[in-house]
């Protein structure tokens, strides 16, 4: 370490500098760990100067992360990011297939997971308005849509009321999809039908209808929750703006309160813990808005206490 440390000022940054936007324009977009290889130094003084490049606005960094690093690129070089698609997470790559095939997305059509992955990928895809409509845009589209494209997701005839709409396709499984894929997986085991028996259609049908059964109380179980918190909304006359995530246990929501834009954590169980109210302040963070705390029964005393030991706080020091 002390050896690195004598030899690297005596060494010509410019021309490292130079030597790092040359394998940028050979190789295309690239991970520190390929420019410490290529100028010969460890990844943490390729950072650097991988940081600095980008401070002087002469390569640009991709929103994408592959592991825990950006991707580092010459301007102009935007569409070579496309190979590293697969590095997406799952739902992300999803929202990106379904962008690269229909180039347009209106995002009220969207399904809630599609629209929160949309705004994930800010790499792939570029959102513009059309009227009141929020319209995302693959990125290597150059002209704007003439007009909005038709729901991607959905077809309207089987979309009766948004609310179910939204309860279906956020929270559960799709029963339908889930019985092709089983379908399919029972077509990949026939390979092994002329070593044994076929398997008699009967025998098939069990596991599937469990399956639905199962899927179908699911759903029933969210969304029932998640008419609870629509209910104890409006009760408080607060609006809805846009769902910013959701899973089986938790549900996060911008709202307007009183014309204040807040986030809603809605925790899908009796009791939280410190966990989740630490969880629910970390996102308050991550929007810089203030949050509201919901579940679907009373805090424990310890957390109660802890709140309201927090609230009455004026400040915290410590003597020397």
């Amino acid at each position: 370490m002390i050896t690195l440390c004598l030899i690297m000022p005596t060494q010509d940054t410019s021309q490292i500098k130079e030597k790092i936007l040359f394998t940028l324009k050979r190789r295309g977009p690239c991970l520190p760990v390929h420019i410490a290889s290529e100028i010969q130094t460890s990844i943490l003084f390729a950072s650097a100067f991988l940081s600095e490049l980008f401070s002087e606005k002469k390569i640009k960094m991709s929103y994408m992360k592959i592991g825990s690093s950006s991707l580092y690129f010459i301007p102009g070089q935007e569409y070579l990011l496309e190979k590293f698609s697969h590095h997406l997470k799952s739902k992300e790559r999803d929202a990106f297939e379904l962008l690269i095939n229909h180039k347009f997305l209106v995002d009220s059509k969207q399904d809630p997971a599609i629209r929160v992955a949309l705004r994930a990928i800010k790499d792939f895809a570029i959102a513009f308005k059309e009227g009141e409509e929020i319209v995302w845009r693959y990125f290597t589209e150059k002209t704007p849509a003439p007009k909005l494209p038709e729901p991607i997701t959905q077809k309207p005839e089987l979309v009766k009321e948004e609310s179910k709409k939204v309860i279906n396709q956020t929270f559960g499984e799709v029963e339908e999809e889930n019985f092709k894929k089983e379908e399919n997986d029972q077509k990949e085991l026939n390979i092994f039908e002329k070593e044994r028996p076929p398997i008699k259609k009967s025998l098939r049908k069990p596991p599937l209808k469990k399956s639905v059964k199962k899927t179908s109380a699911s759903q029933k179980k969210n969304e029932k929750f998640f008419n609870k918190v629509k209910e104890f909304l409006a009760e408080k006359s607060i609006s809805i703006s846009d769902i910013e995530g959701f899973s089986k246990t938790d549900l996060i929501l911008k709202i307007i309160d009183q014309g204040v834009e807040k986030i809603l954590v809605a925790y899908n169980k009796r009791r939280i813990t410190e966990a989740d109210l630490l969880k629910a302040y970390k996102k308050s963070l991550e929007y810089e808005l203030q949050y509201i705390l919901l579940s679907l029964g009373d805090p424990p005393k310890k957390l109660e206490n802890l709140i309201n030991a927090i609230r009455k706080l004026s400040g915290m020091d410590k003597i020397d």
